[in-house]
């Protein structure tokens, strides 16, 4: 560990810790009564408004204004509790009596189950991506590959095509889960693609195609990831059918996972019946008049918010994948004990995190050719976010946003690891003092980040207000607290990570993505598959005659 690592984990006394977790969570706290304050001081008009519906708590509305979550909460209601947990039944089953037969059957149902929500035509368009994506990829050039799979994602903003795969359907809902799974698949035949192109020829174009049914249509990702790479998916999946289970391991980690599951819901739900966060957000008029600690409160709100409902979104799919024996990605990270642009990147959405690294900042440069192309390379990664969340306006000054934040903070980071920067601090601060120091720089890239994940939840109109009322109109008191606020925000999360380093004695998970980066750079072209492949060769041969 570098010593720049050891001061930020340099440990300060126990009552400083308090004071900092005290600050912290007092200010959470208040914030979040200003904003309940408010939102039932006006609750009459957000209901005239916006159509508050009856809350599942007596004297409670419920704020339906989050697209997303009412979205998945009915789409859970009507078929995918009920399909994923036939996913569950026919993988349990399969493994047990028939292991051989496992992937076929879990790519049968797969395809079953989409087309019983999207229908033929919807499962139509998905297999014409397929098709020729797969047939571009033969041609095992990456440059081709990327191009077809980009025209491809465009498709979805064509508003002729649009109308037509609107007249498919009978509400809006269903063609926007149509979408979705459009844009979740382009990401799986992207990879597909490049993997494709990176691996030595060595096998038949029908077990490919196979191999690329099973990973498009596993159930439990289809519809909204998490995202894994094809060849994650090929190795684990193979490697799952070698395995053997215990059945009580397994039951013990279904219930302590689906409570876990079930908790989370029920925290989401409890603050979209206590604040209505959602609501206010989409009003104007509401962000101007708010108190100064409820507005603080309405920013931290939207922000936890979308964190509890990614560990519902991803928890379930994650928890069945799990037990098929996979490696999801890992459940985000709680935005309190993120603190920088790379963080966030890193640790929200690890599976989208390790496809960009994969696929396109590591195969531009990465680091290894400079600063350069490190600055082309991040750019051009935020840029295909921003195309693949749908390349609105606000899209747009958010990835610039992350862009600059992320590239601002390398710059420290190379300028503070420098010789004569490192020697003058080494000489004057102690470890301790370095670690409040990095806290108190580190507290406006927490103020950046915040600015940031509001322009994405909820829009330009959202992140002028705040950035006018905290940083334009904002009085030096409130300043002062808000900077205080970020940097105690700044020194739990060191804490936070000094805990579970000690809990676990194992590497902290930024270390370890930091050694995984170094690894990728290493090796600029992915390793390819033929060893594992090699070994499963009898598996391939098998699901060739089961899909014939």
């Amino acid at each position: 560990m570098t010593s720049k690592s050891k001061s930020q984990l340099a440990p300060l006394p126990w009552t400083e810790i308090l004071l900092y977790w005290v600050l912290s969570f007092g200010s959470h706290l208040y914030s979040f009564y200003q904003l309940q304050r408010f939102s039932k001081e006006h609750e009459a008009g957000l209901e005239r408004e916006f159509q508050l519906e009856k809350g599942l708590l007596k004297g409670f509305k419920r704020d339906p204004s989050d697209f997303e979550w009412s979205f998945w909460t009915e789409w859970a209601k009507k078929s995918l509790l009920w399909t994923l947990t036939g996913h569950g039944i026919i993988s349990r089953f399969t493994s047990v009596y028939y292991p051989k037969l496992r992937v076929p059957a879990l790519t049968i149902y797969g395809l079953l189950a989409a087309g019983s929500v999207l229908g033929v035509k919807g499962v139509s368009v998905l297999l014409v991506h397929l098709g020729l994506s797969f047939s571009v990829a033969q041609l095992r050039k990456p440059a081709l590959s990327w191009a077809c799979n980009l025209l491809l994602l465009s498709t979805l903003h064509i508003q002729p095509l649009q109308e037509i795969q609107r007249d498919w359907y009978k509400t809006e809902e269903e063609y926007y889960l149509l979408l979705f799974s459009i844009a979740v698949c382009g990401l799986r035949f992207i990879s597909f693609s490049l993997e494709l192109c990176w691996c030595p020829p060595g096998h038949g174009g029908v077990v490919q195609l196979c191999w690329l049914f099973s990973y498009t249509f596993y159930h439990p990702f289809f519809y909204n990831g998490p995202i894994i790479t094809y060849k994650d998916y090929i190795e684990q999946m193979c490697r799952s059918g070698e395995e053997s289970d215990k059945d009580q391991s397994l039951l013990s980690y279904l219930v302590l996972r689906s409570g876990r599951i079930i908790l989370w819901w029920c925290i989401a739900e409890f603050m979209i019946h206590l604040m209505y966060m959602h609501s206010i957000q989409s009003n104007e008029t509401y962000l101007k008049i708010l108190p100064p600690w409820a507005l603080g409160g309405l920013a931290l709100a939207l922000a936890q918010f979308f964190y509890v409902k990614y560990l519902v979104l991803f928890g379930l799919p994650s928890m069945l994948a799990t037990l098929d024996k996979l490696v999801p990605p890992k459940l985000p990270s709680c935005v309190s004990i993120i603190h920088s642009f790379t963080g966030m990147w890193r640790h929200f959405d690890e599976g989208l995190y390790r496809w960009l690294i994969r696929y396109i900042y590591v195969p531009l440069g990465g680091s290894r050719h400079g600063p350069l192309y490190k600055i082309l390379s991040t750019g051009l990664a935020f840029g295909f976010v921003c195309l693949w969340h749908g390349g609105r306006d606000y899209l747009q000054y958010w990835a610039l946003m992350n862009w600059a934040g992320v590239l601002v903070e390398n710059g420290f980071k190379s300028l503070f690891a420098s010789s004569f920067i490192n020697s003058i601090v080494e000489q004057h601060f102690s470890a301790a003092m370095k670690r409040r120091s990095i806290a108190l720089l580190c507290a406006f890239a927490t103020a950046m980040l915040l600015l940031s994940n509001l322009v994405f939840l909820g829009g330009m109109h959202v992140g002028r207000i705040f950035w006018m009322r905290i940083f334009i109109q904002g009085k030096l008191p409130s300043e002062a607290l808000d900077g205080i606020e970020y940097v105690c925000h700044y020194n739990n999360s060191i804490q936070f990570y000094l805990y579970r380093a000690k809990s676990h004695t194992t590497l902290s998970q930024g270390t370890l993505h930091c050694l995984d980066l170094t690894i990728l750079q290493r090796n600029p072209t992915p390793p390819t598959m033929s060893k594992r492949l090699a070994t499963v060769e009898s598996s391939f041969k098998q699901l060739n005659t089961v899909f014939r």
